[in-house]
């Protein structure tokens, strides 16, 4: 794969950095991207989203779900089980892990759930009154001219 330089991106632009890191990231190919643990991101409304990770062995004290400088951060340990045990098969993987999903603007976490060997992380986008579309109503000419005139008046 080709790298990009994102200089020009940098001096030309004030406040865009975070969209020139991310591509940067996207499309650096020299850090592999981890599989473990599998994972799936649904769309289950409109504005809402659903991150379900398969995490069978683990317990609800093994698991550390938290946000922290706009990324969500899922990571677990499994507790040393008693050492008396053998095993003939271990098909289980239950080791640790870090998994870690950047979050854009306005996302925020509503809850977590584990049930099943599934943890489920339900993420809402919740965009802010400034932001949402407004109508705005179109007055008549004859209306703004008089509220000029008036505003002279008492000036």
């Amino acid at each position: 794969m080709r790298g990009y330089d994102f200089a020009p991106l940098y001096r030309a632009t004030v406040g865009f950095d975070q969209i020139a890191d991310l591509m940067d990231r996207v499309l650096t190919n020299e850090v592999s991207q981890p599989t473990y643990p599998p994972y799936n991101i649904e769309k289950t409304a409109d504005d809402a989203y659903r991150i379900s990770i398969a995490v069978a062995g683990f317990s609800d004290d093994d698991l550390t779900v938290e946000v922290k400088d706009g990324a969500l951060h899922v990571s677990a340990k499994k507790v040393d089980e008693d050492e008396d045990r053998t095993f003939l098969h271990r098909g289980i993987a239950t080791r640790a892990f870090q998994r870690r999903f950047h979050l854009a603007d306005h996302v925020r976490v509503v809850g977590a759930s584990h049930e099943n060997g599934m943890l489920h992380i339900d993420l809402e986008r919740e965009i802010p009154e400034a932001l949402k579309p407004r109508r705005i109503e179109i007055a008549k000419a004859d209306a703004i001219e008089k509220d000029v005139v008036d505003a002279k008046a008492v000036n």
